[in-house]
């Protein structure tokens, strides 16, 4: 039913293109009652407004809001394929290969993809796991409120610019002694505000980000904040133009409540990968005829060592 609504939907465009009417934007289905009639087919069939909804229910949702729009043109080229398909019919076309191999074929895709889909809805998940799950993974759901000292770096020429920028090296050494002064216990914020060269963060006394793991950003960032504990400072961080230096301010754990269904969903699809591993594991296919598998690639021959010396 899918292939056909999808052809149907193809017919649909290259009827719109031609009559030049673009369907209208946000278009909704009126509020009828389930059991209206909608649609008589010339056979006398009916569609009711709850059929209706299942039957533009089977196509892609981005093409959903062009049928409801144009939902009077939809239907009848429904039911040109409908005619079409009972004069199929009536002449056996279903009853005959490759239309008979064609249709038992999706109808069995159909059916497997929708008892999987079933049964992944359906895997039970207690809420013991789901607390299990949280206190294994809390590193996970970690978050840290950092400040940054940033200390820049351009390779570009002196000549090129009006203010003489350092080289890498030259930032390398700067923010590896103000690290060391931090270390012997400098004011980080004082350092920020006299050195940065980020001027958002140091206009906020160094206030850079609060990151959490799944956050986009570089690995190595992402690395030397989430080792730190709170209140340490992180080794320089390289990146593209300059070095940085994060100091922890915060650490918090988004609480379960807030991860709850989360956790629920990645339970859920751990136990259906596993019942469908298990699926696969117990089907079995002989394959008597020789010949009829593929050959297997020869297996690669050993490799020279190289001859001992005496």
């Amino acid at each position: 039913m899918k292939a056909f609504l999808v052809l149907l939907f193809a017919c649909l465009e290259a009827a719109w293109s031609q009559s030049g009417a673009p369907p209208r934007p946000q278009a909704t289905l009126p509020d009828l009652p389930g059991d209206a009639v909608v649609a008589v087919f010339e056979d006398g069939a009916k569609m009711t407004m709850d059929q209706f909804r299942e039957l533009i229910n089977s196509v892609p949702p981005e093409q959903r809001q062009v049928i409801i729009a144009n939902r009077e043109a939809f239907l009848h080229q429904y039911a040109v394929m409908r005619k079409l398909s009972k004069m199929a019919e009536q002449e056996g076309v279903d009853k005959t290969s490759p239309t008979k191999d064609r249709l038992e074929y999706q109808r069995m895709s159909l059916l497997a993809q929708t008892k999987l889909m079933m049964s992944m809805s359906l895997m039970k998940v207690d809420p013991e796991e789901i607390a299990k799950y949280y206190d294994g993974h809390k590193e996970k759901y970690k978050s840290v409120r950092v400040k940054a000292l940033y200390v820049s770096f351009s390779s570009a020429t002196p000549a090129a610019i009006a203010k003489k920028p350092l080289t890498e090296e030259q930032a390398k050494a700067k923010i590896t002694a103000l690290l060391e002064e931090i270390r012997k216990g400098a004011d980080f914020v004082k350092l920020v505000k006299e050195n940065s060269d980020d001027e958002a963060s140091r206009a906020k006394d160094g206030e850079f980000l609060t990151i959490r793991v799944s956050d986009n950003i570089p690995d190595a960032m992402r690395t030397a904040i989430f080792q730190l504990k709170q209140g340490e400072v992180s080794e320089p961080v390289r990146q593209p133009n300059g070095f940085y230096l994060f100091r922890a301010e915060e650490i918090t754990y988004r609480p379960l409540q807030q991860v709850r269904d989360e956790i629920f969903t990645a339970l859920q699809q751990q136990h259906g990968s596993e019942w469908m591993a298990q699926i696969d594991r117990a089907t079995k296919v002989d394959y008597p005829t020789p010949g009829f598998t593929a050959a297997k690639p020869p297996a690669a021959p050993p490799s020279l060592a190289a001859p001992a010396k005496p």
